[in-house]
C-alpha cells in the first residue's frame, strides 16, 4: 500500500496529467473548429449544386 501512496504521490506531482489534459482540450476544441468549418463548407457547397441544377433544369 506504501508503494501505491508513493506512485500516486510521484503522478500528481509530475506535470504529465495536466499536459496531457491540455492537449486533450486544445483536440477536442480543434475537433470542434473542424467540424463547424465542414459543415459550413457542405452546407454552402450543396446550395451551390441545387442552384446550377435548377438553372440547368430551367434551360
Amino acid at each position: 500500500m506504501k508503494n501505491f501512496a508513493k506512485k500516486v504521490q510521484r503522478f500528481l506531482k509530475s506535470e504529465d496529467g495536466p499536459t496531457a489534459v491540455e492537449y486533450a482540450v486544445m483536440l477536442a476544441l480543434i475537433v470542434i473548429v473542424c467540424l463547424t468549418a465542414i459543415t459550413a463548407v457542405g452546407t454552402q457547397a450543396a446550395l451551390q449544386f441545387n442552384n446550377i441544377a435548377t438553372k440547368v433544369g430551367a434551360s
